[in-house]
């Protein structure tokens, strides 16, 4: 996640974050699950940008001065996609695998990204 957050900034490519996760993910033996995207926070917890790639993928947009969003990759230990449980919000990786998930809210600024959910 920390690799993905450093790659938030002023006229950036969206694709930078996703990229830089990969090449965590792939050294590492991680998988990445990818149905589950970032996407942007605003006056809604879901927003422009949506669906922002935490792979490597070749997303033109740019992140502008301001611009709220989140970095949340999913890592796995071999899984490639999510389904949702019976309960409507319990979800699983396919093929099954221990899995897990950080997040981080992040203002995209002129100098280095701005978190707002780090603790105190």
């Amino acid at each position: 996640m920390q690799r993905g957050i450093a790659q938030v900034g002023l006229d950036k490519p969206l694709s930078g974050i996703g990229a830089a996760i990969g090449r965590f993910a792939a050294a590492k033996g991680y998988t990445l699950i990818r149905n589950l995207a970032r996407h942007g926070v605003g006056r809604a917890l879901h927003e422009y940008p949506e669906e922002i790639a935490t792979w490597p993928n070749r997303d033109r947009r740019r992140m502008h001065h301001g611009q709220v969003l989140t970095v949340e990759p999913f890592l796995s230990r071999g899984g490639h996609m999510a389904t949702e449980g019976h309960d409507g919000w319990t979800l699983f990786s396919q093929p099954r695998a221990a899995t897990v998930q950080y997040e981080h809210t992040v203002v995209a600024s002129r100098g280095a990204p701005v978190i707002v959910t780090r603790p105190g």
